[in-house]
């Protein structure tokens, strides 16, 4: 059996943080510390046993090996670890960074367009990871691309504020993309215009497409490429902008419904960067607040956002 997956438990750490705030609002004060004392409980312990040196190991067997260890012959480094400890927040920033680049470098394939759950796949190895070792390797969960967990790495790098990376990797991901020539069509073999939930990486079905119209997957690639990379979190009646693009790209213009409204915006990339805001207006009047909300009017009214990247 499989214990301590940190990525489980670094979300745990941000629910709790949500949590605390809640409860502050309820004027539950001792409620919210002992969950924030929680939080910081948690994450001490994943800094110090689940930290491999280049990125954070995904588990532990019940005698104690670690699963997604460098000193294992299979599974050596899984993504999801990486991705969250960065969209935690709960990382130590240095650490997360360099568990992404670990992930860059190990399981994003440009070559075929893969983006790894984790490598190598399980074959003969001795350990019990559970249920995914029933798949063949590069399978599904077993070490082909499983797209939920090819999503958070795009979220992470974008998170990072690395736009390049985070568009090249949502482009990977891109279903569009594996099928552009006719000997991609016939590699992929599934609908090339909805969300698969897997792709194959092991020879000799490397980019073979799995389970497609895959919901869960789908309705990610939508907030990874909306709100992580453009930047556009919409909450009840407010609008939060913070893009995170590639430097090549001169901007981008979104066009919003609130009720009766109009809400036009433009992001201008002037100086060629990924991520930062130097200034924005909202129908001409400067609007200095960081991170930048707006509240949403529903008045009837077409109104005009201007943001310049800087």
């Amino acid at each position: 059996m499989v214990h301590f997956a940190p990525a489980v438990y670094r979300f745990l750490c941000k629910t709790l943080s949500v949590f605390a705030t809640i409860a502050d609002a309820r004027g539950e004060s001792s409620r919210a510390e002992a969950w924030r004392a929680h939080a910081i409980a948690l994450r001490q312990a994943i800094e110090r046993e689940a930290w491999d040196g280049d990125w954070y190991r995904r588990a532990f067997y019940d005698d104690g090996t670690p699963l997604g260890s460098s000193s294992a012959q299979e599974c050596r480094i899984d993504s999801i670890a990486q991705s969250w400890a960065v969209l935690s927040g709960a990382a130590e920033p240095a650490r997360a960074a360099h568990a992404m680049a670990a992930v860059e470098r190990e399981l994003i394939r440009p070559g075929t367009g893969l983006a790894l759950l984790f490598a190598p796949p399980f074959d003969k190895g001795v350990g019990d990871p559970g249920y995914i070792r029933g798949y063949p390797p590069g399978i599904r969960e077993n070490g082909g691309q499983y797209t939920h967990a090819a999503l958070w790495s795009v979220m992470a790098f974008a998170a990072l504020g690395q736009g390049d990376k985070a568009y090249d990797a949502f482009s990977m991901l891109n279903p569009i993309n594996h099928a552009r020539i006719r000997s991609d069509v016939h590699r992929y073999k599934v609908e090339p215009y909805v969300v698969a939930a897997d792709i194959y990486g092991v020879a000799p079905h490397v980019g073979r497409g799995g389970w497609t119209w895959y919901t869960g997957s789908a309705g990610w690639m939508q907030r990874a490429g909306l709100e992580s990379i453009l930047g556009f979190h919409l909450g009840r009646d407010t609008l939060t902008l913070d893009p995170c693009i590639p430097k090549t790209w001169p901007g981008f213009d979104i066009s919003l419904k609130h009720g009766r409204a109009h809400y036009d915006i433009s992001v201008r990339n002037p100086g060629g960067i990924s991520s930062g805001i130097a200034s924005a207006t909202l129908d001409g009047e400067v609007v200095t607040a960081r991170p930048l909300t707006l509240r949403l009017v529903d008045d009837g009214m077409t109104h005009m956002i201007v943001v310049q990247l800087g």
